[in-house]
């Protein structure tokens, strides 16, 4: 692949950079795992300063789209999916931010009574039937995640939604409800045997579970949703910043 760009151009270098980064990682030379060229070499052939290439690279090995080692080099970043803890957006939205291709292999909806947990997140009874959302979901080349969601009936959804388009899209525009607040709890799991049928991996292989708790403009819940992560396609990020 010829790797240039247009010093003309009046999008920054920096940007132009990133973009020819994720058209390598794009490439299936790279997919494989062969390293990208080295940052003297590319800065040089692209006539850009190390720290102006630096800057594109550090954004997508921050994005988990690039792995760099110390003393071997940069390459891309396996086949893992990854997700930062600052990143407000439904599930559908993150991935498609990330030009990531998301396929549904399976879709459920049912009317259940919430266990202890679910109902007392709700401030309802368990005797109170909620809508629940099952959903499998990855790549076209397989699955890697399974989501469980409860909703609050106060969001009123009837279940015949199509669950197909970003959630929290349809709940502003059909239900107006607006999700302001997402709190997330992050542990790592051995998979059940429903599980890891479903992620086809064997029973007992770790996966990450990721509960999130929204809420709406009031602070009121809406949503309890559980997402099993195949551990060896999911890349979880955290940032923070010190004020």
């Amino acid at each position: 692949m010829k790797l240039s760009i247009d010093h003309k151009s009046y999008v920054p270098l920096h940007l132009q950079a990133e973009q020819l980064l994720r058209n390598l990682i794009n490439d299936p030379e790279y997919a494989d795992g062969k390293l990208l060229p080295n940052e003297v070499d590319l800065a040089k052939q692209l006539a850009i300063s190390r720290t102006t290439l630096r800057q594109a690279l550090n954004k997508l090995v921050y994005e988990g789209l690039l792995v760099r080692k110390k003393g071997i080099g940069t390459k891309v970043a396996g086949g893992s999916v990854s997700s930062k803890s600052n990143n407000w957006l439904s599930f559908s939205q993150e991935m498609q931010a990330r030009g990531i291709p998301i396929k549904n292999f399976e879709l459920h909806v049912s009317w259940v009574n919430p266990d202890e947990q679910v109902a007392n997140f709700f401030g309802i009874g368990v005797d109170k039937k909620v809508l629940k959302l099952e959903r499998l979901r990855g790549k076209p080349e397989g699955p890697f995640v399974y989501f469980i969601s409860y909703f609050h009936p106060r969001v009123e959804l009837t279940g015949e939604e199509d669950f197909k388009r970003p959630l929290y899209e349809i709940l502003e525009k059909e239900h107006y409800i607006i999700a302001t607040l997402s709190q997330e709890e992050i542990s790592a799991k051995a998979a059940t045997k429903f599980i890891a049928e479903k992620l086809e991996i064997e029973q007992n292989s770790p996966v990450l579970l990721r509960k999130r708790f929204v809420f709406d403009q009031g602070d009121r819940p809406i949503e309890y949703n559980l997402g099993y992560y195949r551990a060896d396609s999911f890349v979880y990020t955290v940032e923070s910043r010190r004020d």
